[in-house]
């Protein structure tokens, strides 16, 4: 039986860049394009008969973001791969990618000849990621385990160090901003501090961001 290469599928809303990665992954010797979708809605519609190897995920959808789509993804084509491929370099957004079942995490400043590696890599069990996520992910691994602070605590904590506001962190993470100031409230006494600036620093010193 003949087999044309690993089949890849893009799920991509800028039109540009999918129609890049469809040229590059086409031209290359080894691979095919089984599928390219503007949306994940789109993609949950129509990929499950791709028989698609690895799937190229953005996550600044319209509508369902891509860490919402991984699990949707993964029950349709069990055994696909997917690789993040984005803008974002936030440590957040890389864990909750990889808990969702992502198997690489790229930027999109990441060359082509690294990309379609990558693709390969992740078919050969590897899990592939930009150099600066690889570091984020160790850095995450070298906190404090013996941390004061509860995991939401900590969550805010680097959204803070992020630079959101109270009403950013609450729409972010989907609670309410008197949950936020009562989780930061118990953060300042935790560390005995008094102010943001005082909170972030504390942290750092003690690897607990």
């Amino acid at each position: 039986m003949k087999h044309n290469g690993i089949k890849v599928a893009i799920i991509e809303d800028d039109d540009t860049i999918r129609q890049g990665y469809e040229f590059l992954i086409s031209n290359t010797a080894g691979y095919q394009v089984v599928g390219a979708y503007p949306s994940a809605e789109d993609a949950v519609k129509r990929i499950g008969d791709t028989a698609a190897e690895v799937i190229l995920l953005d996550i600044e959808l319209p509508g369902i973001s891509g860490i919402e789509a991984i699990p949707k993804l993964k029950r349709l084509l069990p055994n696909a791969y997917i690789l993040i491929l984005t803008v974002y370099e936030s440590e957040r957004l890389i864990f909750e990618s990889l808990s969702n079942g992502a198997a690489g995490y790229l930027t999109k400043n990441t060359s082509a000849a690294k990309i379609m590696e990558a693709i390969k890599e992740v078919m050969d069990g590897g899990g592939p990621m930009s150099v600066n996520i690889a570091r984020m992910v160790i850095r995450s691994f070298q906190k404090n385990q013996d941390s004061p602070l509860s995991k939401r605590e900590t969550q805010i904590l680097q959204l803070i160090g992020e630079g959101k506001s109270r009403s950013q962190i609450a729409n972010e993470l989907f609670i309410d901003l008197e949950t936020v100031k009562s989780h930061i409230r118990n953060t300042y006494h935790k560390l005995d501090v008094n102010s943001r600036a005082e909170a972030i620093k504390i942290a750092k010193q003690n690897r607990l961001i």
